[in-house]
């Protein structure tokens, strides 16, 4: 069992880990307790057999001193001879409580890497699997996807496809929307691409927006679909183009090059770690355009679609 809170990019970045651990023990039954609205992410990728919920009720008596253990939880935990947590539980109280339940090996890993560590996330979280002797497993993340369930609709064709996200979780990490409305312009009077404006709820109707000034025959709109789905959709694209965000790494999990303008998080730990990827740091107060000049100097949208 692989335990996993956090957000999307967290959990992409765990990936490695989870695949190393599919591929030592490729006959083993491998579950994520997490967030299922992401953790599907790994059954998309058949990496795991099953996902539940970390968000049961009833957990809570595992994270207190002397709570309550539920005894179908107690059960449950009983089942697994390896527990790989990455939660934070800096005092052991979440792993003293499962190992109540259990007398299978508790790994715990960090629940995020240390910034001062300069060691990029995927490989902060490999190192727990050192005590199982998996060295040397590949930390970049890599998401290889079923073929594309026939409900997933694209109405635009897929040959000339440029994935764009126009937001993040943070506000701070955005390029201002009127630069984002100079870019989807300029790549519309200036390419050929089709654009597919992806995100979530976090972009409340800013995509809309943006979508509204193009023509509907070169643009369309995918906004809070399931993960799985977005990732079927991402990887029909050519090439995707956004912020430093958890879409990002999912982008560059299913294989897409990419240009990302970076914010003020800390970049060799943070950043996709594929080629045919690059990152431009964002300054809101440059004055004009600093995509257009960074666009110029790299050609980088034509560059990832080769």
């Amino acid at each position: 069992m692989v335990i996993r809170g956090g957000a999307i990019g967290d959990f992409i970045l765990t990936l490695p880990a989870i695949a190393a651990l599919r591929r030592q023990f490729p006959a083993a039954h491998l579950e994520v307790l997490g967030y299922p609205h992401i953790a599907q992410l790994a059954l998309a990728g058949g990496l795991v057999n099953r996902v539940q919920s970390i968000e049961a009720r009833a957990l809570a008596g595992f994270f207190a001193r002397g709570g309550e253990l539920a005894e179908d939880l107690a059960a449950y935990f009983s089942e697994f001879d390896l527990i790989l947590s990455y939660l934070y539980d800096p005092d052991g109280v979440f792993q003293t409580n499962v190992s109540l339940c259990t007398g299978a090996q508790f790994i715990m890993g960090p629940h995020r890497a240390d910034e001062a560590a300069r060691l990029h996330a995927a490989k902060v979280y490999l190192q727990p699997l050192d005590r199982l002797a998996i060295f040397d497993a590949d930390p970049i993340p890599r998401l290889l996807l079923a073929s594309r369930p026939p409900s997933i609709n694209c109405q635009l064709s897929a040959i000339n496809l440029l994935a764009l996200h126009p937001g993040s979780g943070s506000e701070r990490k955005n390029w201002p929307e009127a630069k984002w409305a100079e870019l989807l312009r300029h790549l519309i009077r200036s390419t050929d691409f089709c654009l597919l404006l992806v995100g979530g709820e976090a972009e409340g109707e800013r995509l809309q927006r943006l979508a509204a000034a193009l023509p509907p025959t070169r643009c369309q709109v995918a906004q809070s679909l399931p993960l799985a789905d977005l990732a079927h959709r991402l990887a029909a694209c050519r090439a995707f183009i956004g912020h430093d965000s958890g879409i990002s790494h999912l982008a560059a999990a299913v294989g897409l090059p990419g240009v990302v303008l970076w914010g003020d998080t800390v970049e060799e730990i943070w950043r996709p770690r594929v080629k045919r990827w690059w990152c431009f740091a964002m300054l809101r107060d440059w004055p004009g355009c600093p995509w257009r000049q960074s666009w110029s100097s790299c050609e980088g949208y034509r560059r990832a679609a080769d």
